[in-house]
Order: structure tokens, then sequence, then C-alpha cells
């Protein structure tokens, strides 16, 4: 468990993927390997039994033609993975990363990840759709699917272009799973040396209160610059303008379990947060 996985298809956000797959492979101090996954073409439409009405042996001529195209259309496929791996494989490398391998492969992505998960300290993915209505949102099926289905951390461009955060964003709910990504960010280096703002949507509370500063206190235990922020409301209403506001940010929160700021993560909101947010989404286990 020790790699960074850049999950690259060659969209318009594949730039920013790689940037901040680098990124985050230097401050772990982890090698970096980029991944593009040929996954499977459509099956050839069937051809019916016409030999009758377009001449003898017309069908098995169709057939033929249909194979050879498939064939060269794999071929071109791969030929275009590997332009792409190669390019991607400088970029990285400008980026100061040395400890670098690609991998093409063919099959589906969620079958590819979860075989590299035993190897996979952080994956690294782009989400290219955004909205800015919440009635419009639908998720990329490949963000949420790898979401639901891996353990390891998980971090979701969700633009195209990279900017060095200046500082991270925290959704925090008082909760044992966020609880217990505070300590995972305090134990890890990637996010070392960020200043971090806390925050909480809600209900004005002592115990709330108290929540967060015990957050801060853990935080700050660990060397972390870090404020704390309650705001009334719902997460998916407040949090994406009081993030928005930071400037040059990410976005940290942990996922799974029943509460209202995990439920906007993987659940029936899974793609509110993530299509509404304008800095990537760090997605802790």
């Amino acid at each position: 468990m020790n790699k960074v996985y850049a999950c690259i298809n060659g969209l318009a956000n594949t730039a920013a993927v790689i940037d901040w797959a680098a990124w985050s492979a230097l401050r772990l101090d982890a090698p970096l390997e980029l991944l593009h996954v040929l996954e499977r073409s459509p099956k050839p439409p069937q051809i019916n039994d016409f030999s009758g009405a377009i001449g003898l042996g017309a069908q098995e001529d169709l057939l033929v033609q249909l194979s050879t195209l498939d064939a060269q259309r794999g071929k071109l496929a791969q030929e275009v993975g590997w332009q792409l791996l190669a390019s991607a494989r400088v970029r990285a490398a400008a980026c100061g990363v040395q400890r670098l391998d690609v991998r093409l492969r063919h099959g589906e992505l969620i079958d590819t990840v979860l075989e590299m998960e035993p190897d996979v300290r952080l994956y690294v993915l782009g989400e290219h759709y955004h909205a800015t209505d919440t009635s419009k949102i639908h998720l990329d099926h490949h963000v949420e699917r790898v979401i639901r289905a891996v353990k390891r951390p998980v971090l979701v461009s969700t633009g195209q272009a990279f900017e060095t955060p200046e500082l991270f964003v925290m959704a925090f709910d008082g909760s044992p799973t966020a609880r217990k990504t505070i300590d995972t960010v305090a134990r890890s280096p990637l996010l070392k040396g960020l200043p971090v703002l806390v925050a909480m949507a809600g209900t004005d509370t002592a115990l709330a209160r108290q929540q967060l500063e015990d957050a801060r206190l853990a935080l700050a235990g660990a060397g972390f610059d870090a404020t704390v922020r309650l705001e009334p409301g719902e997460p998916e209403e407040v949090l994406p303008a009081l993030i928005k506001a930071q400037g040059a940010s990410l976005l940290v929160m942990g996922a799974y379990g029943t509460s209202r700021i995990r439920q906007l993560i993987v659940g029936s909101t899974t793609t509110t947060l993530l299509r509404l947010s304008e800095v990537p989404v760090l997605i802790l286990r």
C-alpha cells in the first residue's frame, strides 16, 4: 500500500489529474503510477440472416468487415492509450516525480482499481461534469463507483486546472467517522504545513462548539494551524460557498455512515458536493 495511482482517460481534466497526482506523490514521498484503462467496446450489432434478400454470402462478408473494423479500433485505441501515457509521464516528470511508471490495462475501470488496491495509498481521478443547480446533477458513474467500492483514499479533481492549495477545509459533523478523519489527517504527511479550516453545518449548540474545539485541538497538537467555523444550514447549501470563499483550497471529508455530512459523499446525495464543489475533494476512509 504505497503508490499513488492516477486514473487518466484523455478528457479535458487529464492534465489536472496528473498534476494533482504528482503533487500528492511528492508530498507522500510515494511512487506514482499512471493508469489508463481501455474499457470493453460494445458488442457488434446482431446481423440476422438476410442472405436471401441481399445475396448469398453477403452476411458473411459483413461479419468479416465488422470483425476487421473492431480489431482496427482496438489497435488504434491501444496506440492512443500508450501515447496518452507517454505524454502523462513527461508531464509528471516535469513536476518533479522521479519514481514513476505507467500501466495500460484492458477491461473495466472498477475491476482494475480493485485489483490494484492492495498496492494503493491514494487514488486520483477526475470528475468531468459540473453543475450549478443541484436538480441537474448526474455524477460520472466511474467516480461514484470507485468511491463506493474502494477502501483507500480518493482524490477527485473537480476542475480542468491544477492550483496548488493554500489551505484545506475539513467537513466535520462530530461523528466517530469525522473524528477518525481528523486523526487520519493528523497522521498523514499529505496535508502537513497547510492551514486547515474545520467546518460544521447545522445548529449552533454547546455540543457542536465543543466537538469543533476538540477537532481543532487534535489538529493543532499535530502541528496544524487550525481554525473552526460553524455555519447554520444544510451542508450542501452552505459548504460549497464557504469553500469557494477560501481561494485555492481542498475539501477533505470522510465517507460512509448515516450522518448528513457523509451521505453527501456516499448515498443518494453523493453527487451534490462533488458536482457543486469548485475545488478538489479528498475522500478519506
